[in-house]
């Protein structure tokens, strides 16, 4: 099996992300990397849920990690009755699922689906652990295959010398649009939001764009819109946590106002992914609500005054409405937020892409 990672970033590859192996599994710290490259080690499938849940691994990051969870539960079990197994897994699931509220149906899907695996590798008298562990290699295949038919249709939003900017940390698509350019021969600069409280953009995608050989340039989060009207951006870009089917994204919070400055200065604005069934409208997204205290730090440091009173306030998404978007890009091409509804009438995608 040709595995679709190669060729990217370090932190893009399957066992950089996270990986099951004998009991026990490792996530790359997303808090602390790039200044350090350490692994939190979870050895119960509660550890890996609370390691999603203190954001060890962000943005794409838990939809490797939850099924990697799976096979430590798969382990976990492997001495109980194959009818206890398979109900050991679905407990397992619901409390994967439970990590992050927002995106809950997203990690629904991919607990899920490996509950099937084991129960096929149980009749054959095959270890369920092995198995879901192959499983999350073939999905990721799949789900980065896919995303590579997403990047062609970007990349050719942009112009071969071209300014793009990012939101947070768009994780496979980021890898596979700028693989994709660099095979085009397209040389575009990136200019990425640092993303606070957790600096996703400037840690993880400005490490990712500049270790794939690109012009990357971090700003502050109040800086987009200066840079707008003064570096000439050409395409703002983003991935999303969830896509309603009306048309509505959710996305790292900080992404609705960009696109406000995109559709002031005329700048198109395209999101990378497919809408999510499970959501038929935007009410139907529970914004998750993290500790407000993060706003009043920065990587550890306080910078808000103590003793004062001073509260912080921490939505970790925001809605961006349809009219601010140019384009949903999926790997059937470019789609009109307005035509959503009737998306999987005709496409063969299903699940999510990020």
């Amino acid at each position: 099996m040709e595995r679709q990672d190669k060729e990217l970033a370090f932190m893009l590859r399957y066992e950089n992300i996270a990986w099951y192996d004998e009991g026990a599994v490792r996530i790359l710290d997303r808090r602390i990397y790039p200044a350090e490259t350490r692994f939190v080690t979870c050895r119960t499938h509660v550890e890996v849920m609370q390691a999603i849940r203190d954001m060890v691994t962000q943005s794409a990051g838990p939809y490797t990690a939850a099924p990697m969870g799976m096979a430590l539960a798969a382990w976990e079990c492997r001495d109980m009755e194959p009818e206890r197994q398979l109900e050991y897994l679905q407990q397992a699931a619901r409390t994967i699922t439970a990590a992050r509220p927002t995106t809950k149906d997203r990690l629904m899907q991919v607990t899920q689906a490996c509950i099937p695996v084991a129960q096929k590798a149980l009749e054959q008298g095959q270890r369920a652990d092995l198995a879901i562990r192959e499983h999350v290699v073939q999905a990721n295949n799949s789900r980065y295959a896919q995303i590579k038919r997403t990047a062609k249709h970007l990349a050719n939003t942009f112009p071969d010398n071209g300014t793009v900017m990012t939101q947070c940390f768009a994780e496979t698509i980021v890898g596979l649009m700028l693989l994709e350019c660099r095979n085009r021969g397209k040389k575009i600069r990136l200019f990425c939001p640092e993303t606070r409280p957790y600096f996703q953009g400037a840690r993880l995608t400005a490490t990712v764009c500049a270790e794939m050989g690109f012009d990357t340039t971090v700003i502050t989060d109040n800086m987009p819109a200066f840079v707008m009207a003064n570096e000439h951006v050409d395409v703002f870009t983003c991935a999303a946590d969830v896509i309603s089917m009306d048309g509505y994204v959710f996305n790292k919070v900080g992404t609705s106002q960009i696109a406000i400055c995109a559709k002031h200065f005329g700048i198109p604005v395209y999101v990378t992914g497919v809408p999510d069934a499970g959501h038929p409208d935007y009410r139907s997204v529970t914004i998750e609500m993290r500790d407000p205290d993060f706003t009043l730090q920065a990587m550890g440091v306080r910078t808000a005054a103590q003793g004062l009173g001073i509260k912080g306030y921490y939505p970790a998404f925001d809605m961006t409405e349809p009219s601010l978007i140019t384009g949903i890009v999926t790997p059937e091409g470019i789609k009109s937020p307005s035509e959503l509804g009737r998306y999987f009438e005709t496409s063969q995608t299903r699940g999510f892409l990020c």
